[in-house]
């Protein structure tokens, strides 16, 4: 899927307005932003698009869902502020539109060097369908030379950010995206063996795909969370189902299970996990998530992936409190990661330029 497709790194870059489609798209809570994890992940492309001296970059994002109206409490203005604790030495800025004079002046006073974040895109109607209309727009405002997508999460989606604001400009796979895809790709085509797959969370429609994926492929798949407490049964030789809890309400595993899932990965070269094993939320039900996250963190040579939007965030919180855990990938995608695993189209991938 991805090695026909121009990357950042193969472009002139110097002089350059750069429109970066990024994934903003963080927990907020009273204003504030509650998890960095998207925007850190950014940083690689930024400092990249610095290194080789773009004059202007400009980042476009979403937060939430605001159906194409102005909701204030899903303004990005938050995430612009947590961005400029997190650049300390880099001038940042934000614009509360995406298109028009006030845009284009920003633009244009922005000094060598300098970010501008727009504003959430998803509060207008365009930007979810797929308008053209609304991607020149922003286009036309900026003055982009080139348009550089980072943005995993939403490359599953024809959207305006994704698909037509691709007919504009040169467009380009930045360094997150790339990773993303590349390691992703790997794990699903050729992983080394033997390979573990680790399903948790609640939804069987969600998580079956994977499955059924995956058997044919995977040594031992591993199905956990509330999929397994509700009495997930199947036929495949290769699959093992929690079978005890830690307390009636079935809220996260017991000993006997969370041991023998510690042992399946130890012994893994390759391990795919998404769902968490229980109702990790609540720190007397995260018991059995944790054991395994810290398990996949201490073992070397091994390749780690994990994804889903709440694996990979109590992942990445974990990893604050124990920094020596080290993982392969901790995707940023989350229905962009599943569909990208079961082989279904990615708009936002196949509209980038093709090297020649």
């Amino acid at each position: 899927m991805f090695d026909n497709k121009v990357t950042i790194q193969d472009v002139k870059l110097r002089g350059q307005t750069v429109l970066v489609r990024v994934d903003y798209n963080v927990p907020m809570k009273d204003g504030k932003v509650t998890d960095d994890l998207r925007i850190r992940a950014s940083f690689p492309t930024l400092e990249l698009l610095a290194k080789k001296g773009a004059r202007r970059i400009v980042l476009i994002s979403h937060l939430g869902r605001p159906e194409g109206k102005k909701v204030p409490e899903l303004s990005l203005k938050p995430v612009a502020d947590r961005l400029k604790e997190l650049l300390p030495g880099k001038k940042v800025f934000f614009v509360d539109d995406v298109s028009g004079p006030e845009v284009e002046e920003a633009v244009e006073s922005l000094p060598v060097g300098g970010i501008l974040l727009l504003e959430n895109l998803r509060f207008f109607p365009g930007e979810e369908q797929d308008s053209a209309e609304f991607a020149k727009e922003i286009v036309d405002a900026t003055h982009a030379d080139l348009f550089v997508q980072d943005g995993f999460a939403v490359v599953h989606r024809a959207h305006a950010s994704t698909d037509a604001i691709t007919k504009e400009l040169p467009s380009v796979a930045g360094l997150l995206l790339e990773k993303e895809v590349v390691s992703l790709s790997k794990i699903s085509e050729s992983p080394a063996h033997p390979f573990v797959v680790v399903i948790g969370g609640s939804k069987v429609e969600d998580k079956q795909p994977l499955i059924d994926k995956f058997a044919p492929l995977a040594d031992q798949i591993i199905v956990g969370g509330k999929i397994a407490a509700d009495g997930y049964t199947t036929a495949l030789k290769n699959v093992y189902v929690a079978e005890d809890f830690s307390d009636d309400k079935k809220m996260d595993l017991g000993e006997v299970s969370t041991e023998k899932i510690v042992n399946f990965v130890k012994n893994a070269k390759t391990v795919l996990w998404n769902g968490l094993l229980g109702a990790a939320e609540t720190p007397e039900y995260a018991t059995s998530s944790t054991k395994l996250a810290s398990t996949l963190g201490e073992t070397e040579k091994l390749v780690s992936v994990i994804c889903g939007g709440d694996t990979s965030g109590f992942v990445e919180n974990l990893q604050e409190k124990q920094p020596d855990l080290h993982f392969s990938l901790v995707s940023t995608g989350g229905g962009a990661a599943l569909e990208l695993l079961c082989g279904e189209p990615m708009p936002g991938i196949e509209s980038l330029d093709d090297k020649d």
